[in-house]
């Protein structure tokens, strides 16, 4: 019995320990997803390491802008009438779940040829925990271009919208005092 629950703490340490390797990558940083600014978002994608399990967070007026992940075709040529998928509350998180690249655009006309795009690579999960980049801002004053990305073909849906990234931040004392009470109870 005390074996047992010895096993069960271990696998929940184990979970945590996973948990926390993902990395929070905030769009634009400071600036958000926006039109203005000359933000250039492949710039500040080729700055950031992005592996499986970390979370994307695209923040913006959602009166004035939307997120859609697309083909890599739709993506070079701008059309996001067909997305795999539509983020529109303003405050999307996206939690990255396969290796690969993934597109993204604003479906507002005009502005994915004002440079309102994204295109990241995402990396199988590193065995190291990664610093989360809301706490170095990386800013770009440099003219936006919608990057020469290439990719065979984009995979199926890799995301899972969330409601908020932060949410997951604040479960943490509950899950360490879980793991702590159950530690003791096998002991």
């Amino acid at each position: 019995m005390a074996f047992t629950k010895k096993i069960l703490a271990f696998l929940l340490l184990a979970t945590l320990v996973r948990v926390s390797l993902g990395a929070v990558h905030k769009v634009g940083d400071a600036a958000g997803w926006i039109t203005l600014g000359h933000i250039d978002y492949n710039q500040w994608a080729s700055s950031k390491n992005f592996h499986v399990g970390d979370t994307i967070v695209f923040e913006y007026n959602n009166q004035f802008h939307n997120v859609k992940q697309v083909t890599f075709q739709d993506f070079q040529s701008c059309n996001g009438a067909s997305p795999i998928a539509t983020f529109s509350s303003g405050s999307d998180s996206i939690t990255l779940k396969r290796p690969g690249h993934y597109y993204f655009l604003c479906g507002v006309p005009g502005h994915c040829k004002a440079g309102q795009t994204l295109d990241i690579m995402v990396t199988p999960a590193s065995l190291r925990p990664s610093a989360s980049p809301l706490s170095a801002p990386n800013y770009s004053s440099s003219p936006s271009s919608s990057g020469s990305a290439s990719s065979p073909a984009p995979l199926p849906n890799p995301y899972q919208s969330n409601a908020s990234s932060l949410q997951v931040l604040s479960v943490w004392p509950a899950l360490i005092s879980l793991a702590i009470f159950v530690i003791g109870f096998a002991y």
